[in-house]
């Protein structure tokens, strides 16, 4: 499909998905590759490089090996199996288990290239979308038209449509947290002695929930995630001077990185935790960022995208698709799926779970914080002493 302003004729198809990232790009590639007509609009043909989703593991990755972008994944990022997790300079444990760092840019990338059609995808803008019970039409900045079943909004945070559409963001914590990312490197270009490491903060003055370093195609990379006001002049240092700020907020690092430097620009993200209110309207359906944000030191953001993609594109909208009408009755099957309640819910938990853990300075907290660091080191020597004692005992216990 290419942009042709004189061409008048509406495109019919199946299912619009609004918004080419990564939730947009995975239901596109599911939908069209089960034989749907599809039309993916997204105002860039190749997706920018931000400061988003970049680094995949545990459950994540069944879901991945599930919808069947396992193996390209494998394509576009690097693979770890251990992190070791500190805290004051003090080994916590070691996390084993299949992991991958990567970029967003060639995540969402990889995500378009499992497309059956590169038609499917139009790059253009939607500036209207008119919903009913049975047939969407969606106005595009070229002056086409697209006729759909079904509308997908995977527009992230972006929320002009949906506020044009009646559907409004309730802010649930405003600036929630703050996340920073960069790649590292040692100034001898030697490689570090980890293959990958999580540094808990060590202070609740500091906020600072952990940061992560793990291998990614552009080298190490580092996502520092913490719970503190961005007005604070303290992320003004963490932009200039990140390697001296982040020495000074975990000096237990110093020992672990040596003599390094960062090597590209550092990127931070503000993110308010939110939902969204007036969203069951008939022939559309809100995924991904679009319907709740995500705290992203929890790690709970993508798997909500995925279970959101996998509940929708394997269940739902076939079914829909297989009998007339979209009404708003049929889109509120998908809102009270049983797993996408569960994974909304635990999003939410979690992003409270980890900013109390971490910046709480009352005494119940503080005996929470030192129980939940010490039950994962006896565990850890436990493990240690008796290697794979504690998995058969988890095991049976799971019988």
């Amino acid at each position: 499909m290419t942009t042709d302003k004189t061409v008048t004729a509406p495109i019919a198809v199946d299912i619009a998905i609004v918004g080419g990232g990564l939730a947009g790009s995975l239901a596109a590639a599911v939908l069209a590759r089960a034989g749907h007509r599809v039309a993916l609009v997204d105002k860039r043909a190749v997706h920018p490089d931000e400061f988003r989703v970049e680094k995949l593991g545990g459950q994540q990755l069944e879901m991945f090996r599930k919808l069947g972008f396992l193996h390209a994944l494998e394509n576009v990022a690097c693979r770890y199996d251990r992190v070791l997790n500190i805290r004051e300079s003090k080994v916590v444990d070691v996390s084993v288990g299949q992991a991958y760092g990567f970029s967003y840019a060639n995540l969402v990338a990889m995500a378009r290239s499992q497309l059956p059609d590169p038609s499917h995808l139009i790059v253009d803008d939607v500036i209207a979308i008119g919903t009913s019970d049975d047939i969407q039409h969606l106005e595009l900045a070229s002056g086409r038209r697209l006729d759909a079943r079904l509308v997908v909004l995977a527009t992230g945070m972006a929320g002009a449509l949906g506020y044009k559409l009646g559907i409004k963001r309730r802010v649930l914590a405003e600036r929630h947290s703050v996340s920073f990312g960069f790649t590292i490197a040692r100034k001898d270009s030697a490689p570090f002695d980890f293959e990958a490491l999580t540094c808990y903060g060590e202070r609740t003055a500091d906020g600072i929930d952990y940061l992560s370093l793990f291998p990614a195609p552009a080298g190490m990379r580092a996502n520092l995630f913490m719970f503190r006001d961005p007005a604070d002049p303290i992320m003004r240092e963490l932009r200039r001077e990140p390697e001296a700020t982040v020495l000074r907020l975990l000096p237990g690092l110093r020992s672990y990185l040596g003599d390094f430097h960062v090597t590209d620009k550092v990127q931070n993200w503000v993110m308010d935790l939110t939902v969204v209110e007036g969203h069951l309207q008939p022939g559309l359906v809100l995924i991904g960022d679009a319907f709740q944000t995500n705290c992203p030191a929890a790690g709970t953001g993508v798997a909500r995208l995925l279970v959101d993609v996998d509940r929708l594109c394997t269940e739902y909208a076939p079914r829909w698709l297989a009998t007339p009408g979209m009404s708003a009755e049929k889109i509120a099957q998908f809102y009270s799926d049983p797993d996408k309640l569960a994974a909304d819910q635990r999003s939410l938990k979690m992003a409270h779970f980890r900013q109390a853990l971490t910046s709480r300075d009352d005494l119940g907290w503080d005996v929470r914080r030192r129980l939940h660091f010490l039950r994962r080191s006896l565990t850890h020597r436990v493990d240690q002493m008796h290697p794979g004692w504690l998995g058969r005992v988890r095991g049976a216990l799971r019988a």
